[in-house]
């Protein structure tokens, strides 16, 4: 492509030009009436000219392309020396374990490659695998099947590395397994089976069935319901005692818990998919512990107490091979009790349970996998917001407790503890809300340092012994930077630079997301991020895009890279668009009044926020406060129905997917923590559905769900669309046959965000 300039001694053709450095570099010709010269030139790149070379974005560059796609370091574990780690590496098309020193990050050797896994003459794709405990067999998960969000099936393969030998685990012609795992011993495997757990010696290469009375849609044995995955986050519901004499498990009665049904499109008659999932208000799985001693066959059961109504969201063995600690929680979830079973090897009959320290609230209390037993102590440590900000205690066997961090901010999650040294790792949002960085402490709260030195979200994954790190940071505009550190901090090598996305990344004409701070009309102070055209004009009137979430345990106002919806909002903001997104009452690391004040009323607050947010940029000159859209995903969807109906005054279009529109229809481990249940608070479920305020609705609206949605049913749309229709309110629908929450899977994401650029562009 050659460039006319037109000057009055001739005129100057530019048929090669580039950029570097902000200077143009090229060659041009200069015809005149008598000659014709040839010249090399340098010039300063001035703004106009560099806009004019900017590249614009595209859905299809965006969501079908990997040219923006920013790298990261995955699959990274821990040998049992600390000094090296294993990872799993694409070679050419072949799955590789491979092993790397920690020091330099070099790699050291092959452990395995799927190549050399052979069974009945095929290769064994490497999905998944961990190490026995001496690091001399590899057990392999292959052909992996997702269920849920976290839970899936595979083959499971043992390899021997010394002898170069691979054996199945049991007889896969019974099935896929599920959840296997070594004990820690190194000698056998425990896994699950439809709903039963097995055992199987290496040695002698016998299957053990612990459970016989595993039944789909009634009885689970070793792994968890729909429920407790989903809100608990756990799955692997079997657990090996320290020394590997006892396994201790959870069996779930599910018989009682209503079922629902998705119907699958893709057949000349479409299949029915059921399963159990308890919403707020309906009866939960009835749940039972039991402790089997692995040598003699022998089982016991654990008294839970006299109430059968609860949860138990997590057990886990202390450092003594015969002491369980079980965590109660009362349905309500207001109420958490930490106690202990004494488990002897050969336990029979029902274990008695000995509370030893009990945690309430006024509204919730959080749980997380935030504990570690002190080898040698009668003590653990954990986290609470018990003083209103969370933070870390450590607390006796006895009950007392000692609070080692304070501040008016949170600690986000624990990341390792060195008793050696008595020093715990953990991340925290001490800098803002909306950043997390890495921090040191001794046992007794002295000698708190930052480790982390670059502004923006920092994430650490430890060695075994604590000896290194790898640090993940990134921020708003700034993909992954992936660097090596001992554990006092100091750099060893970078990783990871993403510096070819980051080149490739200027090629683009793209704004800066920057953050604000704004206080409400009750004075709230709320946090947002924006991202402004590249040539914004402050004299201009801009029309606004709202992306929010909006509910507990999640926040989108963070300073980290944002992956493909960053280049989304960024090709908005090219087409004119200023792209806003709030964190309202109700979202994370503001402290437990900020947090919790949405309780029993879902929505109001949380509307009352985004509302008074479009009155504030209406109140900026450069906005035009006339065109304000919202949109959502899940929570974020259920936002954005009330925004455009409560809210209806204030917002011109919204885009809601995936949306819960009643919380009555969402399940109860989740509704009823934030909502109590809706036989004693009817009206907090119902004064802020949003079925219930469509005849409000003014704007533009979207919906949009998966059919194959099995966390936020599609019913909620349904019945949304009912509402509307009753009310004569006209809207726009798309449904997305047997996707499920995430909406994806080959070009469905391209789809997705192109239907919802046109919206946007038509609409707004």
């Amino acid at each position: 492509m050659a460039v006319l300039l037109l000057h009055s001694s001739g005129i100057y053709a530019i048929p090669h030009f580039w950029t570097e450095n902000g200077l143009i570099f090229g060659i041009f010709v200069l015809y005149t009436n008598h000659t014709m010269r040839t010249f090399l030139f340098t010039l300063f790149l001035l703004p106009g000219i560099l806009q004019a070379q900017k590249q614009m974005l595209s859905n299809e560059i965006i969501w079908a392309s990997p040219a923006l796609y920013a790298e990261s370091v995955d699959h990274v574990r821990s040998m049992n020396d600390g000094g090296h780690f294993t990872a799993i590496d694409n070679e050419n098309g072949v799955g590789v374990v491979n092993k790397y020193s920690f020091k330099d990050y070099k790699k050291v050797g092959r452990i395995v490659s799927s190549v050399d896994i052979k069974h009945d003459g095929e290769a064994v794709m490497i999905d998944d695998y961990e190490f026995n405990a001496d690091e001399t067999m590899l057990l392999i998960a292959s052909g992996i099947e997702p269920i849920y969000r976290r839970s899936y099936t595979a083959n499971y393969f043992i390899y021997d590395i010394r002898k170069k030998t691979t054996t199945p685990l049991g007889d896969l012609a019974k099935g896929k397994q599920m959840l296997a795992e070594f004990s820690p011993d190194g000698k056998k495997v425990a896994f699950t089976r439809n709903n039963d757990i097995f055992i199987y010696d290496l040695a002698s290469g016998k299957e053990t069935q612990v459970t016989n009375d595993g039944q789909r849609n009634a009885i689970i044995n070793g792994s968890t319901d729909w429920v407790y995955e989903e809100e608990f986050s756990i799955v692997k519901a079997f657990y090996w005692s320290p020394n590997s004499t006892k396994i201790a498990y959870y069996r779930f009665d599910e018989s009682k818990v209503k079922e629902f049904t998705m119907t699958m499109y893709g057949e000349l008659y479409p299949d029915l998919y059921t399963f159990k999932y308890p919403k707020a208000g309906e009866d939960n799985s009835l749940i039972s512990l039991f402790v089997y001693s692995v040598n003699g066959g022998q089982k016991a059961s654990i008294d839970l107490g006299p109430e059968t109504d609860i949860y138990i969201p997590r057990i886990n063995w202390t450092n003594n091979d015969d002491v369980l600690c079980v965590q109660r929680m009362n349905r309500l979830q207001n109420k958490l009790e930490y106690c202990l079973v004494k488990a002897g090897n050969g336990s029979t009959g029902i274990l008695p349970m000995t509370p030893m320290y009990t945690e309430s609230s006024s509204t919730y209390v959080e749980i997380n996998d935030d504990l570690i037993f002190l080898k040698g102590k009668d003590a653990f440590i954990r986290t609470s917001e018990k003083d209103g900000y969370n933070h870390i205690y450590l607390i006796g066997f006895d009950g007392k407790s000692t609070q080692i961090t304070s501040g008016k901010w949170d600690v986000v999650e624990f990341k390792g503890l060195d008793e050696k040294n008595g020093l715990i790792y953990y991340i925290s949002a001490e800098s803002a809300p909306y950043q997390k960085d890495l921090y040191v402490v001794k046992l007794d709260g002295s000698g708190k340092k930052k480790l982390s030195t670059r502004p923006g979200v920092n994430d650490a994954h430890f060695s075994n012994g604590m000896k290194y790190y790898i640090n993940y940071h990134s921020d708003a505009n700034t993909p992954y930077y992936i660097t090596l550190h001992n554990s006092t901090g100091k750099e060893l090598k970078v990783l990871m630079d993403n510096k070819e996305v980051m080149n490739r990344m200027k090629q683009y004409d793209l704004g800066k997301k920057e953050f604000f701070k704004f206080t409400t009309s009750e004075n709230v102070e709320i946090d947002g991020s924006i991202i402004k055209p590249s040539n914004f004009d402050p004299q201009k009137k801009y029309p606004v895009y709202l992306f929010v979430y909006g509910g507990p345990g999640n926040n989108e106002v963070m300073d980290s890279w944002d992956g493909p919806n960053y280049f989304w909002h960024q090709m908005l903001a090219q087409k004119g668009y200023l792209v806003v997104c709030v964190d309202p009452r109700g979202t994370m690391f503001k402290g437990e009044q900020f947090k919790k004040c949405t309780y029993k009323q879902l929505g109001k607050l949380e509307t009352q926020d985004l509302i008074e947010t479009a009155k504030w940029l209406g109140r900026q000159s450069w906005v035009d406060k006339s065109r304000i859209g919202v949109q959502g995903w899940s929570y974020g969807g259920y936002m954005t129905l009330l925004a455009m109906t409560k809210g209806a005054e204030y917002f011109k279009t919204g885009i809601s997917v995936a949306p819960v529109t009643n919380w009555r229809y969402y399940d109860n481990i989740y509704t009823e923590r934030f909502m109590q249940r809706p036989q004693e608070n009817a009206s907090g479920y119902d004064d802020n559905s949003p079925i219930n305020h469509v005849k409000k609705l003014k704007g533009k609206l979207l919906l949009v769900h998966g059919s194959g949605d099995d966390n936020v049913h599609y019913q909620n749309t349904m019945e949304m669309i009912n509402a509307l229709v009753a009310a004569n309110k006209q809207f726009e629908l798309f449904i997305y046959p047997n996707r499920n929450h995430g909406i994806y899977g080959g070009y469905t994401r391209l789809h997705l965000f192109t239907m919802m650029t046109n919206f946007v562009e038509k609409n707004l």
